[in-house]
């Protein structure tokens, strides 16, 4: 059982008015429960909540009026550690679940259409199964340096297998696209997880679908994968943005922390009572039970 406290702060400047979505919060799905959060937005303002059923990613939508925006999350999360057989087998097209079955096409971020070639000629020759997704990851772990700055928000994953060159959500999209050229489904997932050093950011790593049951991947070796705490799950990066923006909006800055509570009979670390008028969404959550696998 692992115990993860977030503390994350976003800064924007707002030059007009305009209208903002956010993807910040910890999923309350699978093998992962979230015992206590907090959202606040200063200056106040009025905000909307809605969970996308199906992937259990969780919104946040408000108007922003002109000037200075601080949104601050915290929240304490407990998760359960799956094991991952080493035996699963890929699933037949014709056995994929109708729901799962569009994590098998081409997205904006991942031209498996355009890789498949390139996927055949690496990999087509391997084994099916899980085997053959770890040969994809560690492929991409030994052929793509991670460099920040080396992409942007419009990158493909077929620009980074050329450029050679990538950061996390870049790894996890090549990852992604292989994978569905290979007719494996696979779908992208962000969160927050410690890292070893500084500084903490919001990670990716992508999930394929194996034996029947979502198996997690991480091709950058970061941080382990079951320490990740699940925020977004989508078809690539369109569609788990933490921040989506209508509007003329500047980032200011983020900060992330992310603390490891090994023992669950650790309480979080004390807090300090906020300052200036902050109005948000104050919401203990009662623990619930753990599935025994990942969603």
């Amino acid at each position: 059982m692992h115990i993860s406290h977030i503390e994350a702060e976003l800064g924007y400047e707002v030059s007009a008015p305009a209208h903002m979505q956010l993807n910040i919060e910890a999923a309350q799905a699978g093998s992962q429960a979230v015992i206590s959060e907090a959202l606040t937005i200063e200056p106040p303002t009025e905000v909307q909540v809605y969970c996308d059923e199906s992937s259990g990613n969780r919104f946040v939508r408000f108007d922003a009026r002109p000037g200075p925006l601080k949104i601050r999350y915290k929240a304490t999360v407990q998760r359960r550690q799956a094991d991952v057989p080493l035996d699963l087998q890929e699933v037949p097209v014709n056995e994929v679940p109708n729901e799962i079955l569009h994590y098998m096409m081409p997205s904006r971020y991942c031209e498996s259409d355009l890789m498949s070639r390139c996927a055949q000629q690496l990999f087509g020759d391997l084994a099916p199964g899980i085997g053959r997704v770890q040969a994809i990851v560690d492929w991409i772990h030994d052929s793509i340096t991670y460099e920040p700055g080396s992409s942007d928000s419009t990158t493909t994953a077929r620009e980074v297998f050329v450029e050679r060159a990538g950061v996390c959500r870049d790894f996890a999209h090549l990852g992604i696209t292989f994978c569905r050229a290979l007719n494996i489904p696979a779908r992208l997932v962000v969160g927050y997880v410690w890292f070893d050093e500084p500084p903490q950011d919001f990670h990716a790593v992508f999930e394929a679908w194996l034996g029947g049951r979502w198996v997690l991947f991480d091709p950058t070796r970061m941080a382990p994968v079951d320490r990740l705490v699940r925020v977004g799950t989508g078809r690539d990066a369109k569609d788990v943005a933490f921040c989506t923006i209508f509007g003329a909006v500047a980032m200011t800055g983020k900060t992330l922390v992310i603390r490891e509570l090994q023992d669950e009979s650790v309480a979080p670390p004390a807090e300090p009572e906020p300052t200036g008028a902050l109005v948000g969404i104050e919401k203990p959550v009662p623990v619930v039970e753990l599935a025994a696998a990942a969603d």
